[in-house]
């Protein structure tokens, strides 16, 4: 990318880094502001998840409020992903980036300030769809900004911030509760947002540079409704069936859901015939290592959907730990994650290639049928230390998959769509997220029995977290298979490849 003397300089995603020109170098400053940003959505979940058993307790929420207070920010995220990629390539990924995070910044306010559960809900969701405006411009920024040669590098980066998002949160979110500053309990998880948000704004404004698509698009307001309303009826009925019984009318909206997707690949395809500019770029999915990598991101977020829901409420409410020792339990995982990611990226998938993937898996699903053994044998007498190698043995395989997953979902994508792909890259993976969230009511809720007394219900809720590990071994086993699609090598493209991206450059190149 041509270096520039204003931040709001238009730059081409195709003309950025070209060869023989000179790197800007703010691209390093725009990263950091733009991981910050990443950073502070995967803090605020995790963090969100350590400190449910508390928000319940002082709040007063039912267990189907507590499954809203996350799930509602999955669903608002996932439907809104798609659209905020394709805004970001409409109207600039620093504008829409920008846009994202001073409304995640007061989102969060609202979410800290909540007079009551339902308040808690609301402003969460209104959480997740800044969020969706902001997150696909991390991506896209990244995509656009740097050249091919360095992207190994800053997604080795991305993956480490996962993995210190995923240390940051569970600590962070247990110290402040546990310190209950100024007599607000849980609210400074959400607080805490509000400098992080304002100094990416200021910031933010300085450093990063301006990139959208090269051509002229526009909205696609039919394909934001259908996709909206496919992913609701989707999801809403399979997160509330539970609590209402499973309604016949659930399972019908359900299936509906079906039928709107169906209408809606029908119109992209009509979209991008008649102007070009659909909100879903089917052409994505002719190319092999995108569409086996969407498959992967959407069941992988359904195992960690239900893992770390289930595993939140095992430690605090089955085993009656305080918030900062659950928090401080979940540390030897989220080292092991960050540490795998960054040597995955770096030294792994460069020599062994999609093995690395197929190996982190299986790692993973290894992790989680120890940590069943280790439960079924320590039974509610099992300690923090006794958890460490189970956890470090899943956070080594999320390390592997994590961090390569996204470099080879994007290696053959065109820059001109990076905003979209990023879009549906996220998309899927909270989609995938929320149905995990949502299957809690089954293989978690659905085997423990609520009525007992309350001595009881640590008991149950050890049994219901066993039930539920077994589901997400089962969904591991099924990515390791699902793997076997992707190319054996980063940045691997075949014909179909070729053939996906030729008409999009010629179309560039017309225009």
């Amino acid at each position: 990318m041509t270096s520039s003397t204003s931040p709001t300089t238009r730059v081409s995603p195709e003309d950025a880094s070209p060869e023989g020109a000179a790197p800007d170098r703010r691209r390093w400053f725009a990263l950091a502001i733009v991981m910050t940003a990443a950073f502070m959505d995967l803090v605020d979940v995790t963090i969100v998840n350590i400190a449910i058993p508390s928000i319940q307790r002082d709040e007063g929420a039912t267990f189907s409020q507590i499954q809203w207070i996350t799930a509602g920010y999955a669903l608002a995220f996932a439907a809104g992903l798609i659209t905020g990629g394709r805004l970001g390539d409409i109207h600039g990924r620093k504008r829409v980036f920008l846009i994202g995070i001073g409304g995640f910044t007061l989102a969060s306010a609202l979410c800290g300030f909540a007079a009551n559960p339902e308040m808690l809900v609301a402003s969460r969701i209104l959480q997740g769809a800044m969020a969706a405006l902001m997150v696909p411009q991390v991506l896209s920024i990244v995509h656009a900004t740097f050249p091919a040669h360095e992207r190994g590098k800053v997604f080795g980066l991305f993956g480490a911030i996962v993995g210190l998002g995923a240390v940051s949160g569970p600590l962070l979110g247990a110290l402040l509760t546990e310190w209950n500053l100024f007599g607000l309990e849980w609210r400074p998880i959400f607080l805490i947002n509000l400098p992080v948000g304002i100094a990416g704004l200021i910031l933010g404004r300085r450093f990063i540079s301006e990139s959208r698509a090269p051509r002229a698009l526009k909205l696609d307001l039919v394909g934001v409704a259908l996709v909206t309303l496919g992913l609701l009826m989707l999801l809403y009925p399979l997160t509330r069936g539970r609590e209402l019984g499973w309604p016949a009318w659930g399972f019908m909206s359900m299936a509906g859901a079906l039928v709107v997707f169906g209408a809606l690949i029908a119109y992209e395809r009509a979209k991008a015939r008649k102007d070009g500019s659909p909100l879903v770029e089917l052409s994505l999915f002719k190319v092999k290592s995108f569409a086996a990598g969407i498959a992967v991101q959407t069941v992988f977020g359904v195992s960690l959907g239900i893992f770390f829901l289930v595993w939140t409420l095992y430690m605090q409410v089955g085993l009656g730990w305080s918030i900062l020792r659950a928090g401080l339990t979940g540390v030897p995982f989220s080292i092991a994650v960050s540490v795998a990611a960054g040597l995955s990226v770096q030294k792994l998938v460069p020599r062994f290639g999609r093995k690395v993937l197929q190996a982190g898996a299986l790692t993973m699903a290894a992790g989680v049928l120890i940590y069943i053994w280790e439960s079924e044998r320590y039974g509610a007498g099992i300690t923090s230390w006794q958890m460490a190698l189970p956890l470090v043995v899943m956070g080594v395989g999320m390390g592997l998959i994590v961090a390569p997953l996204t470099d080879a979902v994007l290696s053959g994508v065109p820059k001109e769509h990076a905003g979209s792909a990023s879009g549906l890259i996220n998309t899927v993976q909270q989609m995938g997220n929320a149905l995990g969230l949502g299957l809690v009511s089954v293989v978690f809720f659905g085997v423990i029995d609520e009525r007992v007394a309350p001595a009881a219900i640590g008991p149950e809720f050890v049994n219901g977290f066993q039930h539920a590990l077994w589901w997400v071994a089962g969904v591991l086993v099924l990515i390791f298979l699902v793997m076997f699609l992707l190319p054996r090598r980063s940045g691997e493209r075949g014909p179909e490849a070729a053939e996906a991206v030729a008409p999009e450059r010629e179309k560039v190149l017309v225009s």
